[in-house]
């Protein structure tokens, strides 16, 4: 089982939804970042469940606690531990399914592989594992913000809603004035407003997060196999849920010509290279080409329905019928932002370190 994303800046998430912890071990990161369990908990607190009617009632306070790596404020070069403990985990609520996999989960596809399976809560197969993303996102983006990078993950269509357009310069004020995450006011009201009567039916939704990095330098990635577009591809679609990924106009260029595609060069004032449009979502020929990345994740519906689905009893080899009971999320792309912004942000910052625009062994020393 591949627990570990990174090639240089790497990250191992561990842990399970029902287990005594969850974290992460992050491994690469230089020394001399300053960083505390604050930094990871402001980053924890976006995704925790119990914050709104829109999430799970599950209450979990996902406190983090830094258990190595760390010396007097600072990062000493060393694999960093964070461990957040559940606390409010009901696994009884998940006995009555050990034989009947769960449409929409991957219960069944677990059983086949591994055969010792932890049906509580999905096990390492929940969307709980994604605390580890999250502490090594913090570090990720702490790291980034030393270099003037910074992400920001909204929601842009829950169901058939959809945003306008957003300022990306207010965006993150915007965002932090309602429970869905998204930047238009107006599309937020109606999207948490389908959130609600879904959940009130004992359905789910879902929708499209996107993700916008700016001030990366140009030149991160490499042209073949390791393409910077396609290590945020492989990263943003090993997040649960996530069904699709576009970046830039993404399946929009089908339809387009190169002419309308292409994306022209100018100088700017300050005799900066600049683009005058960002089809690309910020990356050419596997690379960044220094503007903004821009990308998108299409995120299914919550799987975790109370209504009545149709599905087999592996103990009597019998088709059966099955209701979810437990604490589920009725649309989970507004706890969704802050794994996509963490997943980015791991991607950045190895390739960050690769490219050699900071120090691998301490930031301090300049390149």
């Amino acid at each position: 089982m591949t627990n570990t994303i990174g090639k240089v800046f790497r990250i191992t998430s561990f842990g399970s939804s029902h287990g005594k912890a969850l974290g992460a071990i992050v491994d690469g990161c230089p020394a001399n970042l300053e960083l505390s369990e604050e930094d990871i908990q402001i980053e924890l607190n976006k995704r925790k469940p119990g914050t709104s009617a829109l999430t799970t009632p599950r209450k979990e306070q996902d406190q983090v606690e830094i258990l190595s790596g760390v010396f007097e404020g600072k990062t000493d070069g060393t694999p960093i531990t964070g461990v957040v403990f559940n606390t409010n985990q009901k696994s009884k609520d998940y006995s009555s399914i050990k034989n009947t996999p769960r449409p929409g989960h991957g219960d069944f596809c677990w059983i086949e592989r591994y055969g010792n399976y932890d049906y509580n809560g999905g096990g390492r197969g929940s969307g709980r594992i994604t605390i580890g993303h999250v502490i090594g996102g913090a570090i990720a983006k702490k790291l980034l913000e030393t270099k003037g990078i910074k992400i920001i993950s909204h929601v842009v269509q829950i169901g058939d809603i959809k945003a306008s357009e957003v300022d990306i310069d207010n965006l993150e004020e915007n965002i932090n004035r309602n429970n869905v995450r998204c930047g238009d006011e107006n599309a937020a009201k109606l999207m948490e407003e389908l959130i609600l009567r879904k959940k009130e039916e004992g359905n789910s939704v879902g929708g499209v997060v996107e993700t916008i990095a700016l001030g990366v330098p140009a030149g991160l990635g490499e042209p073949v196999f390791g393409k910077i577009d396609g290590d945020l591809a492989k990263v943003l679609m090993n997040i649960n849920a996530v069904k699709g990924v576009e970046i830039g106009l993404g399946f929009g260029v089908a339809e387009k010509t190169g002419k309308e595609v292409n994306d022209e060069f100018f100088y700017d004032e300050n005799k900066e290279i600049k683009t005058k449009t960002n089809n690309s979502g910020g990356i050419l020929g596997g690379m960044t080409n220094g503007m903004p990345i821009i990308s998108r994740i299409a995120v299914k519906p919550t799987p975790s329905i109370s209504q009545m689905q149709e599905t087999i009893d592996l103990s009597t080899n019998e088709n059966t019928t099955i209701e979810i009971k437990g604490r589920h999320d009725p649309c989970i792309c507004p706890r969704v932002t802050a794994v996509a912004e963490s997943a980015t942000a791991i991607v950045l910052a190895d390739h960050m370190i690769r490219s050699g625009f900071i120090h691998p062994t301490n930031i301090e020393k300049g390149i």
